[in-house]
């Protein structure tokens, strides 16, 4: 990769953007600029009208290998250098959940530390069945806790645990049974199977898409009661939307609906 090339490659179509990490020699690290391109297209792309979904996926060899350990090390570990890192992380995994556009991981090589945060916060994941995730923070001494925010809302507590006490590395396989990836699938049929689940969802009401987004990780922080309570005032709201009523005319007149998203 020459100096001049773009730490974050963006394509569009379709009604999907597509962003890549594009630091294949550090694995595509996050480091702080790479931080900052993502956010800084992440929050483009929730004003922009004619995406629908978003694909993640990293150039190279790899996903994406976590934090970038050399600038740390070269920050010398700073107080003020690790407080502005991880806010940015966080604020950046935190604008990957409430984006109104689906998100999805395209996973290959290896997702570890903060990049298994990335797949973890992504809606979505499909992963080549020859990739490996790991949060192995604890091998260095620095345990893996803001990732562990991510997983601890994706995959069971035990299975969280095991990760993030043991820090080995687990297959593509195991990522699905734990519930971190939708599916594993072989890594020539990885670029059609993610191509084929946007273009799904892609073709949705933008409108309903934001709202059930929204509604999904709202809901899950609530008690049982509010969060029906919240789920029914949603429903209601939404069903106000043309596109709501759009659908169901279309459903009951047996042709396929126009969506105007909104």
């Amino acid at each position: 990769m020459s100096q001049e090339e773009p730490i974050l490659l963006r394509q569009d179509a379709d009604g999907v953007a597509h962003l890549t990490l594009n630091r294949p020699r550090a694995r595509n690290a996050l480091s702080r600029p790479m931080i900052a391109a993502l956010q800084k297209e992440l929050d483009a792309i929730a004003a922009a009208p004619d995406i629908r979904v978003v694909v993640l996926a990293g150039n190279g060899p790899a996903f994406c290998a976590g934090h970038d350990l050399k600038e740390m090390q070269g920050a010398d570990y700073g107080r003020a250098y690790a407080e502005e890192l991880f806010a940015a992380c966080a604020t950046l995994m935190e604008r990957i959940v409430h984006l109104p556009q689906p998100v999805i991981a395209r996973v290959h090589g290896i997702a570890t530390a903060a990049g298994a945060q990335l797949v973890a916060s992504a809606d979505l994941a499909i992963a080549a069945a020859d990739a490996r995730f790991a949060t192995p923070g604890v091998n260095i001494g620095l345990f893996c806790s803001t990732p562990m925010v991510a997983l601890s809302r994706n995959v069971s507590h035990k299975h969280a645990m095991e990760m993030l006490l043991t820090g080995d590395l687990i297959d593509a396989p195991t990522a699905e049974r734990f519930g971190l990836i939708n599916r594993a699938v072989p890594a020539e049929e990885l670029d059609a199977t993610v191509a084929a689940l946007a273009a799904k969802i892609a073709a949705k009401s933008r409108l309903t898409l934001a709202v059930g987004k929204e509604a999904f990780y709202r809901q899950a922080e609530l008690p049982l009661e509010q969060a029906y309570a919240y789920a029914k005032g949603v429903m209601v709201d939404n069903l106000q939307a043309k596109d709501a009523r759009e659908g169901i005319n279309a459903f009951i007149e047996k042709r396929v609906p126009v969506w105007c998203h909104a």
